[in-house]
């Protein structure tokens, strides 16, 4: 995320890979294993938290670094539990947990995690408030999953989807962002109105998401197309082209099998490129991005608005 170049920022960031690193040394085998998971990424998460900590005057690289770390572990643990439940074979371009390992391995790595992000968090003495917004994420995370999994193969409504991915990603963001405002002690409506930026940003980076997973580049998103669909989750392009498309009732058939084929796949793709689904995922996005930069809090810092305000652009303009 090359938005991100100022010196002080580039030190943030290469001593939260420090970090991360340690974070994951307790066992050979443990740091072994975990050290390809937390290599590469976006790092949106952390770098959304630093920039809300440093929007305020009383920002502390040494109090923000290991909840940064934190938030990007419960952020990797989700992943790889994510990979087990959908069968994915290959995350960010190399192989998942669950293909080059098993399942049982899988989900302890991702238990390990999550428990590393708790540790960091008793360790650095954030206080009462902060570990209930991290728990409160944590079990958001795993409803938002419980929906989905129970979805898998049935059309859900626009709330229902919406519930979802708010649920799985949008609260995430705004959490970061939330967590961001505390720690610099900015006041409670700024707080708010960064956490507000965070779920619009979210709810827009998803939309994009699901977008990617139908027209991505795969050598540059690293997962192949339709691997949603594939696992039977319906998003938002499929919900468009279902309602709006020529072929929907043959959509709709494919939908509802127990097994997608790539040729289904391909067919599904098709029916959605051919209908109105792309443009009006992508003016949903981009009304959610409008959403977000007028909720940030007009009296933070200049640059970490501005920074913020380019976070917001790449989200609608990323490619992976």
């Amino acid at each position: 995320m090359n938005f991100i170049s100022a010196t002080s920022y580039a030190d943030d960031l290469r001593d939260l890979e420090i970090f991360l690193e340690k974070a994951v040394s307790d066992d050979n085998f443990v740091k072994e294993i975990c050290t390809p998971l937390i290599s590469g990424g976006k790092r949106l998460r952390p770098i959304l938290f630093l920039l809300c900590a440093r929007s305020g005057k009383n920002y502390f690289k040494e109090k923000s670094l290991p909840l940064a770390t934190a938030l990007e572990l419960i952020h990797t643990a989700s992943l790889v539990h994510d990979d087990i439940l959908d069968g994915a074979k290959k995350r960010r371009g190399v192989e998942t947990l669950n293909a080059k390992f098993n399942a049982q391995i899988a989900v302890l790595v991702g238990d390990y995690l999550f428990a590393k992000a708790f540790q960091l968090v008793a360790e650095n003495n954030y206080g009462d408030r902060v570990s209930l917004i991290l728990s409160n994420l944590v079990k958001n995370l795993c409803i938002g999953e419980i929906m989905q999994d129970r979805a898998l193969f049935k059309i859900p409504t626009l709330n229902e989807y919406y519930n979802r991915i708010n649920l799985k990603t949008a609260f995430f963001l705004s959490t970061c962002c939330r967590l961001g405002g505390i720690i610099s002690e900015l006041k409670d409506f700024e707080v708010e109105n960064l956490a507000n930026y965070g779920t619009s940003l979210g709810l827009a980076f998803q939309i994009v998401d699901d977008l990617l997973d139908f027209f991505g580049e795969e050598k540059v998103t690293g997962k192949a197309l339709g691997g949603d669909l594939k696992s039977g989750v319906i998003t938002l392009p499929v919900i468009r082209a279902l309602q709006a498309g020529k072929n929907s009732e043959t959509l709709k058939k494919i939908l509802t099998q127990d097994k997608i084929s790539d040729s289904d796949v391909e067919t599904s793709i098709k029916i959605i490129s051919e209908s109105d689904a792309v443009e009006y995922c992508r003016n949903r996005a981009i009304s959610h991005i409008e959403c977000a930069r007028l909720d940030l809090p007009s009296d933070i810092q200049k640059s970490e608005k501005i920074y913020l305000e380019q976070i917001a652009n790449f989200v609608i303009n990323r490619n992976r």
